[in-house]
């Protein structure tokens, strides 16, 4: 078995807060995320029914983070009016020692399952700074389609769609 299979998504707890903070402060997270505060002290205590925090752990070691929401219901409204049945995510990986092992994708595959779970759910969309043309490959390479360029915050973003049927292609 591949290890990077070994990665395992589980809930985020407020015993998570030292790590995603120092997570926080890696350049490579600055530069992906640089406006945003998570306010991990609140949302870690917070488990509403649009939102899945988790952390990616390899044998047990803190990997990455991934956010997976469901945008209509999020109660900041940071994709402003959006459509029913979608599903939006975040992920990073946290230490830069661990970049680029394949843990993203194997990261990423997970949590395309689990935001195409329920058979509603038509496309996730995606949200990387325009200026991260890494981010933007890697999100391509799963088959998603850039929808257009917009300002979240004070970031330009490029706006990344996956819909059902592509995923479904793909994956089988």
């Amino acid at each position: 078995m591949n290890y990077i299979t070994m990665i395992q998504l589980r809930t985020a707890t407020i015993d998570d807060l030292p790590i995603l903070q120092e997570w926080d402060g890696q350049p490579h997270n600055i530069l992906a995320d640089p406006n945003d505060d998570w306010e991990w002290e609140t949302e870690l205590l917070r488990f509403p029914d649009w939102r899945q925090q988790l952390v990616a752990e390899l044998d047990g070691r803190p990997i990455g983070f991934v956010q997976i929401i469901d945008p209509l219901l999020e109660d900041s409204h940071y994709w402003g009016s959006v459509p029913d049945n979608l599903r939006a995510i975040d992920i990073w990986i946290g230490q830069p020692e661990d970049l680029g092992k394949g843990f993203g994708t194997e990261m990423m595959r997970q949590a395309l399952e689990r935001c195409f779970l329920p058979s509603e759910v038509e496309a996730v969309i995606i949200d990387p700074l325009a200026s991260n043309l890494r981010a933007r490959r890697f999100y391509e390479r799963f088959g998603f389609k850039f929808i257009g360029m917009q300002i979240f915050n004070q970031d330009h973003c490029a706006v990344y769609r996956l819909e059902r049927s592509v995923w479904e292609a793909r994956r089988s």
